[in-house]
């Protein structure tokens, strides 16, 4: 089974809790094991499971690949400006495989399922939400 979450993003580079819709779809699916891809589409935004207990973790991402890859030195900032949102989204990757156990994604108390965003704000990324079962 498929299904597709929309958000939308209010920062240039932000970090997005979807874990929530995607426990929805799984809890919908019925499926008892198997496993959910979270997948983004688009060339400028990535999927990343991380903390979620307050804001530090997130800000953490952002500013340590703010520094490692800056803004406006790539070839690509030539065409549109924004080869550092490419290489950001192309190191962290489009998505993360999470297994079901028991109807509910095998993640521990600490981990949330996040896009970043690297290109906005946008007013629409699309989230693939792909279930198998076993």
């Amino acid at each position: 089974m498929q299904q597709t979450i929309t958000i939308s993003t209010n920062k240039h580079n932000g970090l997005y809790d979807i874990t929530k819709q995607v426990e929805g779809i799984v809890k919908g699916s019925g499926i008892q094991s198997g496993v959910v891809n979270v997948y983004v589409q688009g060339a400028t935004a990535a999927i990343m499971i991380q903390e979620n207990w307050d804001d530090s973790v997130q800000t953490d991402v952002v500013n340590l690949l703010k520094k490692l890859i800056p803004n406006g030195v790539w070839l690509h900032d030539q065409q549109d400006g924004n080869g550092d949102a490419h290489l950001k989204a192309g190191i962290v990757g489009p998505s993360e495989t999470i297994p079901i156990a028991d109807g509910k994604m095998g993640l521990s108390t600490w981990q949330n399922i996040f896009v970043c965003e690297f290109d906005g704000p946008r007013d629409r990324r699309n989230i693939l939400v792909t279930i198998i079962k076993n």
